[in-house]
């Protein structure tokens, strides 16, 4: 009688010890990041302020709050925020938006040992802010083969910075990322953090930056 309760008690942990393998493996937020710069000056007790790109942005709470996350990064930088938008060194141009989906194909089945989601695990180089994506998904803890259709959002955020007193632009940079949440609350503040990583970062290069949920944590992956 022994062996069988050892067997089903194997059998009751085993889903328990996946979930516990996979929840270790905590999901991170990938974004592809493009940035531009010219002679964007040192913070020496320059100003800014944050303005909507698109004029139907402008004074939108939702807009407001996104706006506070790039100041916070601006001030963090060490540049002051001005009383107002008149009264700024550096104007802070910011728009975000994320696209309607796109369907995608799921195979699911027992296979090869290893766990791959294109959300989770490493993108192919070359993404180039497209919004074309065909991704795979196996997932050999699941029984198939089973296919099943999701969606595929595309994020993105854009920043550029001008000189009030030239009119000059002095900075611009784009971060975008592909997930399967349209939630532009939980987007834009991660897409946020990446374009201010290691800001102003090359001019021309266009990186991948991954942000850990469980650590909060950045890195930079080329």
């Amino acid at each position: 009688m022994t062996q069988p309760l050892k067997t089903t008690a194997a059998r009751l942990a085993l889903p328990l010890l996946l979930a516990a393998g996979l929840s270790a493996c905590a999901p991170s937020f990938k974004a592809d990041v493009s940035r531009f710069a010219t002679t964007l000056p040192a913070p020496q007790g320059q100003t800014f302020a944050v303005v909507a790109e698109d004029p139907q942005l402008a004074g939108g709470l939702e807009f407001g709050l996104y706006a506070d996350l790039v100041a916070e990064e601006m001030a963090r930088l060490g540049y002051s925020e001005a009383a107002s938008p008149s009264d700024a060194n550096l104007l802070v141009r910011f728009d975000y938006g994320v696209d309607n989906g796109r369907e995608r194909i799921r195979s699911t089945g027992i296979g090869a040992a290893g766990f791959y989601d294109p959300f989770f695990g490493p993108w192919g180089r070359g993404y180039g802010f497209r919004r074309g994506f065909a991704f795979g998904f196996h997932d050999p803890f699941l029984a198939g083969p089973q296919v099943r259709s999701y969606t595929v959002y595309v994020s993105d955020i854009d920043l550029k910075i001008d000189s009030t007193e030239t009119g000059e632009r002095l900075f611009e940079g784009q971060a975008q990322a592909a997930s399967r949440s349209n939630r532009l609350q939980s987007l834009v503040p991660n897409l946020v953090e990446a374009l201010f990583t290691d800001f102003p970062g090359n001019s021309g290069e266009t990186l991948r930056i991954t942000i850990k949920e469980d650590e909060k944590t950045v890195r930079q992956v080329d």
